[in-house]
C-alpha cells in the first residue's frame, strides 16, 4: 500500500506532465482568440475580448469547407477498408494455420518499419504511370496499405490472445470461421478495434507530406496541405492562423472524446484473456 509521501509524490509528478502537455495547447487557443492583426501570440490574454470572428474568418478565407470534405471522404475510405481488410487478414494470420503464415505476416510488419519519405518517391512515379495522381485514390490508397500494417499487426495480437475455449465452444455449436470471426470475436474485441480505429484516423486525418506530393490540384487539398498553403498567405496574422490549426484539430478531438473510453481499454487491454 502506498503512503503518503508517495500518492503526493506521484500526483506532483502527473501534475508537471499535465503542464507540459497542456501548455502548447493553451497557448495555441490564446492566439487563436487574440485579436486580428496583433503581434502578441503564446500566453497573453485579449484585451478587447475573445475575437470568435477569427475562426470564421480562417475558414471563409482558406477554402477550409471543401479541404474538410476531402479529408473525411478520404478519412472515411481508408479506416474503413483498412480495418475490414485488417480483420480478415488478421484472423487468418492469429487463428487459422497454413504455410507460409509467419513469413506473410513479417512482410506485413516490414511496413511498419519503412519510413514514408523513403516510399513516395517511387510510389508518385507509379501511380502516375497509372494516371491515378491528382485524384481521392492517390490519397485513399498508399494510406490504407499503410495502415494495414499496423492494424495486421495490432488485430493479430488480439486474435491470438483471445480466448481459445470461446472459439472451440462455437465449433461444437457449429459455427464456421466466418461466423466465429463476426458473430464472437469481432464483438469482444471492441475496445482493441476502437484503439485502431482512432489511432489509423488520426494518421490518415494528419497526413500531410503524401498529400504534399500526389496532389497539386487546389480542389483536392486535404487540411493539413490547406494549413499549409494558408499559412503562406497569412505569414503576417498569427491570430488567424491558429484558429485555422484550432478548426483543423478539431475533428481528431471529437473522435478522440467520443470514443476515448473504448480507446483507453483497448491500450490497457489489448486483448480478451483466457
Amino acid at each position: 500500500m502506498s503512503t503518503k509521501i508517495e500518492r503526493t509524490f506521484t500526483y506532483g509528478i502527473l501534475s508537471i506532465f499535465a503542464v507540459i502537455s497542456l501548455t502548447p495547447v493553451i497557448g495555441i487557443l490564446s492566439t487563436a482568440f487574440g485579436e486580428k492583426g496583433s503581434l502578441n501570440t503564446g500566453f497573453s490574454l485579449p484585451e478587447s475580448g475573445l475575437s470568435w470572428s477569427n475562426f470564421s474568418d480562417a475558414w471563409s478565407q482558406g477554402n477550409f469547407g471543401k479541404y474538410l470534405g476531402n479529408s473525411i471522404l478520404v478519412a472515411v475510405v481508408v479506416v474503413t477498408v483498412a480495418t475490414v481488410l485488417s480483420i480478415l487478414a488478421a484472423y487468418a494470420f492469429g487463428v487459422m494455420r497454413f504455410p507460409g503464415s509467419n513469413v506473410l505476416f513479417y512482410v506485413f510488419v516490414i511496413g511498419l518499419t519503412l519510413p514514408q519519405e523513403a516510399l513516395v518517391v517511387p510510389l508518385y512515379f507509379d501511380l502516375r504511370h497509372y494516371e491515378i495522381t491528382d485524384t481521392y485514390w492517390a490519397l485513399i490508397l498508399p494510406q490504407t496499405a499503410q495502415s494495414l500494417a499496423f492494424g495486421v499487426f495490432w488485430m493479430r495480437t488480439y486474435f491470438r490472445n483471445s480466448a481459445q475455449s470461446v472459439m472451440e465452444a462455437a465449433r461444437v455449436d457449429g459455427a464456421n470461421s466466418f461466423t466465429t470471426l463476426w458473430r464472437i470475436l469481432v464483438p469482444m474485441g471492441r475496445p482493441a478495434i476502437t484503439t485502431m480505429i482512432v489511432i489509423t484516423f488520426m494518421w490518415t486525418w494528419n497526413e500531410f507530406l503524401m498529400a504534399l506530393v500526389m496532389i497539386s490540384e487546389e480542389g483536392l487539398r486535404t487540411v493539413p496541405l490547406g494549413l499549409a498553403f494558408f499559412q503562406g498567405q497569412q505569414t503576417s496574422d498569427t491570430s488567424l492562423l491558429a484558429a485555422a490549426a484550432v478548426l483543423i484539430a478539431l475533428p481528431v478531438v471529437v473522435v478522440y472524446i467520443a470514443l476515448q473510453r473504448r480507446f483507453i481499454e483497448g491500450m490497457l487491454t489489448g486483448a480478451v484473456k483466457e
